[in-house]
């Protein structure tokens, strides 16, 4: 889950400062230096760190804070303000130009960022929207770069302009041009070559693509597990070559949270998308607004609601839900339950967006494709009527649904004890099974959650 450490320290900090009744200026400065050192040890740059506490000082040490009623809570509402301000406040576009008219965009970065996923990615989107883009393949140095380009392409439906490993990058950037004005694209995606770190060949390649390519936006793309030094990179490539904006990768994992925090601060530009997953589909919009919610532990109800609209079955979700209802979930639900959580990125994942559980749901297992491929093996063992009537499972049983799925009876106890803990999980949750205006906190009938 992204933010995890930032998360629990920042959630523990708040958590003291809202057990007070009255906060003194003491007291709230404390806290701050608490802050700023979870930030530090976040990797988030020296001098945005500095503003931001300075800020946040300011604005909480005043009056109307500690003589509020719930100053614990004026101050962690300034902490998110100014946060979100720290990330750019509103979510920025990348632009293109009207459709009768072609867009080129070049993506730049190092070598590990995932940059050539990233530009199928990007295309991907473009082409849901309506777009007809281009792949261009020009990184002619890093081995099966192409080749990579060119199944990612495939699977999106996506063309992909290639001249092979021995073209310049240049000369191919102006080909995949002509084809694209040829074939009717309007948007071209040049995926440039990268470095293990930047060099000056790197750099004077990206330089002589712009001077001979009309290039529109230039994206950059860097890793956000490298914290700080993905501001280096940011901060480096703009003074050379200028960028447009940022995509932020592997914010799935840990992130430390330097990238995200400091890279608008310290280059002005945007942080536009950021990469949640291996699969193609797992590029978001950069919202800073959700992303302090979550950073902060407050959740964020509308990404998941979008990434329940976009991925999930509500058909089954609703039929799910009347099961529930009437105490009828079986172990066939359980498995078309754990195929939604999936398709939505994992339960922790979810568990992140939705106010109080994050921490809570932390540990929560969810099964990868392997995991889910074995848990099939040992619920297809049951029988019909086990399946429909889990409380029935008793010990031998046990043993020969283990024999049948060739398992041990581990790993069949462990499934009935997971799916214990789901059936719990949605007993918890009744404010989110209700459709109408109270359904998901108030977000409308239009969300359910899908289990």
């Amino acid at each position: 889950m992204a933010f995890e450490s930032l998360s629990d320290k920042l959630q523990n900090i708040f958590k003291n400062l809202k057990s007070k009744g009255r906060l003194t200026e003491t007291d709230v400065k404390n806290a701050l230096k608490e802050v700023k050192m979870a930030l530090l040890e976040a990797d988030v740059n020296f001098k945005v760190v500095k503003n931001f506490v300075n800020t946040v000082t300011e604005r909480a040490v005043g009056t109307d804070v500690l003589n509020s009623l719930t100053p614990g809570q004026m101050v962690i509402k300034i902490v998110n303000e100014e946060m979100v301000s720290l990330m750019g406040s509103e979510k920025e576009e990348l632009k293109l130009r009207p459709s009768n008219e072609l867009t080129i965009i070049m993506m730049a970065g190092l070598q590990g960022a995932g940059k050539t996923t990233t530009a199928a990615k990007l295309a991907g989107k473009f082409a849901a929207k309506g777009r007809k883009p281009l792949l261009a393949a020009c990184d002619v140095y890093r081995p099966a770069a192409i080749e990579q380009l060119k199944v990612n392409g495939e699977k999106l439906g996506i063309p992909v302009f290639s001249m092979g490993s021995s073209q310049k990058p240049v000369d191919i950037a102006k080909a995949a041009v002509e084809h694209a004005k040829k074939n009717g694209n309007n948007v071209l995606i040049i995926d440039t070559a990268g470095r293990l770190h930047i060099d000056e060949s790197m750099m004077e390649e990206l330089v002589e693509v712009k001077k001979n390519v009309d290039v529109y936006k230039t994206v950059l793309v860097v890793d956000a597990m490298t914290g700080q030094d993905a501001v280096n990179v940011a901060t480096t490539f703009d003074e050379r070559i200028g960028i447009d904006g940022v995509i932020l990768t592997k914010l799935d994992g840990d992130t430390r949270g330097g990238a995200a925090l400091s890279i608008r601060a310290v280059t002005s530009k945007p942080i536009l998308f950021g990469g949640m997953g291996e699969k193609l589909s797992d590029l978001e919009e950069f919202y800073p607004d959700r992303m302090a919610s979550r950073i902060l532990g407050m959740g964020d109800i509308l990404s998941l609601i979008e990434k329940a609209e976009a991925s999930v079955d509500m058909d089954q979700a609703k039929d799910l839900e009347k099961r529930f209802k009437k105490a009828d979930f079986g172990f066939d639900d359980y498995l078309v339950y754990m195929q939604q959580i999936k398709n939505m990125g994992g339960l922790a994942d979810i568990m992140s967006m939705i106010p109080g559980m994050g921490s809570k749901m932390k540990d929560a297992p969810m099964p990868d494709e392997k995991s889910l491929g074995r848990i099939e093996g040992i619920i297809y063992s049951m029988t019909l009527e086990e399946r429909a009537n889990p409380n029935i499972i008793n010990p031998s049983r046990k043993i020969r649904i283990a024999k049948g799925a060739g398992v041990d009876i581990s790993e069949v106890n462990r499934l009935i004890k997971q799916f214990e803990q789901a059936r719990k999980l949605m007993k918890q949750m009744p404010g989110m099974m209700k459709g109408g205006k109270k359904g998901m906190f108030g977000m409308g009938s239009k969300f359910k959650m899908p289990f």
